[in-house]
Parts: structure tokens; C-alpha cells; sequence
């Protein structure tokens, strides 16, 4: 495996004083220890998913960016500190870490980091909890491998391939807190026979959008972006495959005003609060909120034991804040009478949430038969 140059972009918060005795005692397992394991010693009390990566098998110009991801589930009682960092394939280790979670139930946390790679390398990423309970995900593999472009003499027969791109507009100024695409980038593929071409586009240095077209002569491919905050960048069209091609690089400005959203959506956090009461007979009610420190879209689902009853979603402007979700009420039949579980699931920018509450069994009031009267025995009426 040859040797990689990363630029490592994981953001280290600062560890609490209990991660930091632990780190020093010895307490954190090494990278080959911790590989083995899923879940924390505590059962149920942390869960780690394998990381995924934006790519998994990335092939292309180098420098690339890959992103990568993962959850952790976290049982939460009052307020509680999740430590994490992030293990490397070729020994190494990321920075501590530090979320600050507070409430009761199970809370879904999605972590991120973005590796830069400026030559070929296969190797895996893993997530590794500190606190409050030890824990280490699965290995997540990927590999890079770097191709540079190929002077190739050809005949008349050959394939021959080429790309061109552009923004429009290239300049955009105005509110981007509506929906919509406010720059579309379109791309001209070109072919000297009829062929099947295989191509994707990059933003900014990462893959976003994927295709295969029929091309006889020339065709149009295109794709949008709708930024929530103010940037600038540019996108670029490549052909894959042997006869590949890279267009130009098509370069974007956007000034998000009068009511955008300044606040980049990567510095927003969201985290959900629910009450759940069961009303009269055999009916479950439950009022719900979203808090979000900035702007985004958050998604929320109402689930009655892991059944979808409800969802929506909620749209926050620059600054967060709080926000209402609509209430629950449902009633409970079969099986759900016999007791069972509420719980209130969100999903943000750049992490999830959720709150579980459970409820006790029921019993519905019984009918009286039609046939059967439950008034008073009167004697009778004496006629004459």
C-alpha cells in the first residue's frame, strides 16, 4: 500500500476531565482490540455503526476528497457526555471528540469527518466511543486509486470523448431560505460514434451526482444546487471509464440576502423533547419539539412501537431556535393495548435525535349487551 498524504479535517472539541484520567490511565483499548468490538461492556447503553464512505471505491484525479460517516446511539438519562474519536487503517488515531447530550432515551448521533488523499491507498476508518461507555464500531473499508490522465494514440476508429461545463447563473444574489435550485450546471459530452458513456459530477472536490447516457453526437447532462448559505466554488463534468474525459472547471458565486441563511448548515445541531400521556381508555397522546441551533431542514416521525403514525417536517431560519411538532394521538388496539413504546425520531443537517417513552397496558371499558338492561327491576303496573 503506498503512502498517503492526508489532510485530516475532523474537528477536535475539547475533552471533560473524566476522558482525559481515562486516556492517561490506560483505559482506551488499542486500534487492533478495538476493532473487534460493536457495542459498549454495558449492553444496550452504546451502539457504534460501521462508518460509511462518500466513495468506497474511488477512481480518478488525485487530490480527492472522501467523506466519511457514522452513528452512535447513546441511552441518555439527565446530561451526558459522548467522547469519540476516529481510527485509522494506517495506525493513527483523530483528536477527542466531545458532544454534550441532555434529556432522557436513546439519542442517535451522526458523526463526520472528511479525509483529503493525493495518492493510492485502501485501508478503513473506524469510530471508537470513549464515554460514557467504551465501544468501538466495525472496520469501514475503501480504497483510492489515483489515475493520471493518459496521452493515447489513436486511429479512426477510436472512441474519442469531450466534455465542457458551465454554471447558470454563475452569479446568484438574492433569498435562499426558498426552495428551488438557485445555480444549475450543464455539461456537454461529445463523441465522434454513438456510445454509452459513464460519467459523475464534482463539486468542490466531492463526487455529488452519478449517470449513464446514450451519446450519438452531443447531449446535455445537467444538475442544481440550492446553497442555504452564502459561497462560492465550482463544478466540474468528468467521463469515466478508458476514454474518459474532464471538462473545464465551471466556477459559482452565491450572496445569500433578505431573509438567507447565513449561518452554514454544517454548524447546525438539533435535539428532540417529547411528553407522552395515555388519556381516558385506550388512547395514547403525546407533544413534541425541535430545538436547532441554526438553520436547516429537520425531518420528525411519530412511531407506536416502531410503526410510522405520523411525520413532517420543520424549517429553521438563521439563528434556530424552538419549534413545536404536530401532537399525537392514537388509539390502541390488539396489541398495542398491552403496553408498549412512544417515541418522538428526528433527523437534522448533521445529526438525529430521539426520545422514547413507554406507556402501561390498557383496558377498554366493556359494552353492555343490547339485549341486556342495567336499570332498576320495577313490578308490574297493575291494570284495573
Amino acid at each position: 500500500m503506498m503512502s498517503v498524504g492526508l489532510a485530516r479535517k475532523a474537528a477536535a472539541a475539547g475533552a471533560s476531565a473524566a476522558v482525559l484520567a481515562a486516556l492517561a490511565a490506560g483505559l482506551v483499548a488499542s486500534p487492533a482490540q478495538a476493532a473487534t468490538a460493536t457495542k459498549s461492556t454495558s449492553k444496550g447503553k452504546v451502539s457504534v455503526y460501521t462508518p460509511k464512505a462518500s466513495d468506497r471505491s474511488f477512481e480518478g484525479a488525485c487530490p480527492v476528497k472522501v467523506n466519511f460517516s457514522s452513528k452512535i446511539k447513546v441511552a441518555v438519562k439527565g446530561k451526558t457526555e459522548l467522547a469519540y474519536r476516529w481510527l485509522h487503517g494506517d495506525g493513527s488515531k483523530g483528536k477527542v471528540n466531545v458532544i454534550r447530550l441532555k434529556g432522557n432515551g436513546t439519542k442517535t448521533v451522526t458523526v463526520k469527518q472528511t479525509l483529503t488523499f493525493d495518492e493510492s491507498v485502501k485501508g478503513w476508518e473506524a469510530v471508537q466511543v470513549l464515554g460514557p461507555k467504551k465501544a468501538t464500531s466495525k472496520k469501514g473499508y475503501f480504497s483510492v486509486s489515483c489515475v493520471e490522465p493518459q496521452e493515447v494514440e489513436r486511429t479512426h476508429l477510436d472512441k474519442k470523448i469531450s466534455a465542457r461545463a458551465w454554471a447558470s447563473p454563475s452569479s446568484y444574489v438574492g433569498s435562499c431560505a426558498t426552495p428551488g435550485d438557485k445555480v444549475d450546471f450543464v455539461g456537454l459530452i461529445k463523441t465522434n460514434r454513438p456510445s454509452w458513456v459513464r460519467y459523475r459530477w464534482v463539486l468542490n472536490g466531492d463526487a455529488v451526482d452519478y449517470g449513464k447516457v446514450k451519446v450519438y453526437d452531443a447531449r446535455k447532462v445537467s444538475f442544481g444546487i440550492s446553497p442555504r448559505h452564502s459561497q462560492r466554488g465550482w463544478a466540474q463534468l468528468q467521463v469515466l471509464g478508458s476514454d474518459g474525459a474532464y471538462s473545464n472547471r465551471a466556477y459559482y458565486k452565491v450572496w445569500c440576502k433578505n431573509g438567507g441563511w447565513d449561518r452554514p448548515e454544517t454548524d447546525t445541531r438539533v435535539s428532540a423533547s417529547a411528553t407522552v400521556s395515555t388519556a381516558g381508555s385506550c388512547r395514547v397522546s403525546g407533544v413534541g419539539s425541535i430545538r436547532s441551533t441554526g438553520a436547516g431542514k429537520v425531518r420528525w416521525s411519530w412511531l407506536l412501537n416502531g410503526r410510522t403514525v405520523s411525520s413532517g417536517e420543520v424549517l429553521f431560519g438563521r439563528g434556530g431556535g424552538l419549534r413545536s411538532v404536530d401532537s399525537l394521538s392514537a388509539d390502541l388496539d390488539r396489541a398495542d393495548a398491552k403496553g408498549g413504546r412512544v417515541m418522538l425520531s428526528i433527523s437534522g443537517p448533521n445529526n438525529s435525535d430521539s426520545v422514547t417513552q413507554s406507556y402501561a397496558p390498557c383496558k377498554k371499558p366493556e359494552v353492555p349487551d343490547p339485549g341486556t338492561s342495567t336499570g332498576p327491576v320495577l313490578p308490574p303496573k297493575h291494570i284495573g
